[in-house]
């Protein structure tokens, strides 16, 4: 990828933030929500090889202030769903429930309490900020051998310039002790993020220096440069550096809560989560559905900025945008390329043991 595509990347990505929106809570009280689904009434079973007995799990604050709250756990005859300490919602083995009229607080959490195994903690992964709309939670995600990447540690974000002061205020609330900046010399004198209060601030430039250049002439040709920075995540001497050094604060607990990011949220941060995501044991339907879900946070922003352009630059503009299954699968080939496995390019390339990575599970996994 040369001088001239790589900027083309960067200039949209500074579109996109700008275009940034935000949902907010609504207050009350709660009642005791009751679950939909046939998975009401699920036979029991086996539990799982691990102590939480869920296969899936998510909770996903709505427009309106409520909040989806969704499970499979095979197994199990009952959940109960609790927000602090009071029980706002139950059903079976499998099933979908709404919460609503709970006080408004900086981010709601729900334990998940089956009859048989061990409980789940789990928060929406968005942080809704108006400012950033691609500020969301790297956790809550099943591995293969059973176990959950804890939430409320690693965030993955956009550049944070464009935060504003609530946001701010509900950052400083997680509690974000590193603010770890994936970008350009060039693009941090651009577009100067908001460091929460008290975290400390880190930089390590992925494409290793500034680069300059306009957009590809085609939109095959965006493609194929999109095509080509991924591979550049994993081969570039200053990307391996930069992903090194990102795996030692997260193998810190001193690092938490850590937010790392770059212009968008989407390519760099991208392959960063994917890495440890990966590292972690998530399998890779699940790593890939995490990258494509900023095409989900990003839809207002990046449809308001392609309304701007004449159809031509548009067609341009639009793979710059986009995340797509290929680009983090050019990641993952060069991998193979490079490295043989993923588990070579964690200690050949990143320089990691086998002692770093379990420390990094056992920090970052709960189960």
């Amino acid at each position: 990828m040369n001088s001239h595509s790589t900027a083309a990347v960067l200039t949209a990505r500074r579109i996109a933030v700008s275009f940034m929106t935000a949902v907010s809570a609504v207050g009350g009280t709660a009642p005791l929500a009751s679950a939909t689904g046939a998975g009401r009434h699920a036979p029991q079973g086996p539990l799982a090889p691990h102590g939480i007995p869920f296969a899936d799990a998510t909770v996903t604050q709505q427009k309106d202030g409520s909040f989806t709250v969704s499970w499979k756990a095979p197994g199990v005859g009952s959940v109960t769903v609790y927000a602090g300490d009071r029980a706002v919602a139950h059903g079976g083995a499998e099933a979908s429930v709404t919460v609503r009229g709970l006080p408004a607080t900086a981010r709601q959490w729900f334990r998940l309490v089956p009859d048989r195994g061990d409980p789940l903690s789990l928060t929406d992964r968005s942080l809704h900020l108006k400012g950033s709309a691609n500020f969301r939670d790297a956790g809550g995600y099943r591995t293969a051998d059973g176990r959950w990447v804890k939430m409320g540690v690693l965030y993955r974000t956009s550049d944070l310039h464009a935060l504003t002061d609530a946001d701010l205020a509900k950052i400083q609330r997680l509690g974000i002790r590193t603010d770890f900046d994936l970008r350009m010399p060039s693009e941090r004198a651009k577009t100067r993020g908001r460091v929460p209060a008290g975290a400390r601030y880190i930089v390590a430039d992925v494409f290793g220096g500034n680069v300059k250049g306009g957009l590809p002439a085609t939109a095959e040709a965006s493609e194929r440069m999109m095509i080509g920075s991924y591979r550049w995540h994993v081969s570039k001497p200053s990307a391996i550096d930069a992903y090194r050094s990102l795996f030692s604060l997260a193998n810190d607990p001193g690092s938490y809560a850590l937010a790392y990011h770059c212009e968008g949220g989407k390519d760099r941060t991208g392959w960063a989560t994917a890495a440890l995501l990966t590292a972690l044991g998530v399998d890779r339907d699940t790593v890939m559905r995490d990258y494509l879900a900023t095409n989900d946070y990003l839809a207002t922003s990046n449809a308001a900025t392609l309304a701007k352009q004449a159809p031509g630059m548009a067609a341009r503009l639009k793979p710059i945008l986009d995340a797509r299954a290929e680009y983090l699968n050019a990641s993952f080939d060069e991998v193979k390329a490079r490295f043989g496995t993923f588990d070579a390019y964690l200690r050949d390339g990143l320089g990691l043991s086998e002692q770093d990575l379990e420390r990094l599970r056992e920090a970052l996994l709960t189960g």
